[in-house]
């Protein structure tokens, strides 16, 4: 098993602090899931699936017809994500997949993430204490507490990615948690399973938001 090298105090606030520097004041975003508070780095990411779990018990009652992912760069100077997707279950505790949603950033599933480019990453160098979060594409998706949902993307085979790290939680079972494999787990298709396994701690996915 790949283990967390590093780890830091920041707490909430700070990445919360982070998310309000892309927004600006005003619209006020709002969490549809609890965020995953402080991070530690899981580095090497080549040829890897991030999955990661909202469970129905931890949907906010907050009303959105969108739904906004955040992900968290600790080290590296690109990231190549060969796609991303969220799998909705048929319900809470289900594996079975009942909708697959496409995610996007910059209108594509597959996006070079430069990392060494102030305006991706405002503050340099990325680092655990100065994550890079990247905001992607608003979906569609409306999240409520009736089902399960798995975000995945799957790291490109590159030397870009080996050198990547990945923001995750510093502590055990947040609201969002989940596990690696060394293979793309971004291909199933409805009426499959997603994958069994879970570490209890997230990776990359820091929030989700209304917008």
């Amino acid at each position: 098993m790949r283990i967390p090298i590093y780890k830091t105090a920041a707490c909430i606030l700070s990445m919360m602090g982070l998310l309000a520097q892309v927004f600006g004041a005003t619209p006020k975003p709002a969490n549809l899931v609890v965020g995953t508070g402080p991070v530690t780095e899981v580095p090497g990411w080549s040829g890897y699936s991030a999955l990661n779990l909202i469970p129905a018990t931890s949907v906010l009652p907050v009303s959105s017809t969108t739904t906004v992912f955040y992900l968290a760069f600790t080290s590296g100077s690109q990231a190549d994500v060969s796609n991303m997707v969220v799998y909705t279950t048929k319900g809470p505790n289900n594996a079975t997949i009942s909708v697959v949603t496409a995610v996007k950033l910059g209108g594509v599933s597959n996006p070079s993430i430069v990392l060494t480019n102030p305006s991706v990453c405002p503050v340099q160098p990325v680092s655990v204490s100065n994550p890079c979060i990247v905001r992607l594409d608003p979906t569609t998706l409306s999240l409520n507490s009736s089902h399960d949902y798995w975000f995945v993307a799957y790291f490109t085979g590159d030397s870009n990615n080996s050198s990547l790290g990945g923001a995750s939680s510093t502590f055990p079972n947040p609201s969002i948690t989940g596990f690696y494999e060394g293979q793309d787990d971004t291909q199933l298709t409805v009426g499959k399973s997603v994958p069994s396994g879970n570490n209890d701690h997230s990776y990359f996915l820091l929030a989700v938001m209304n917008n």
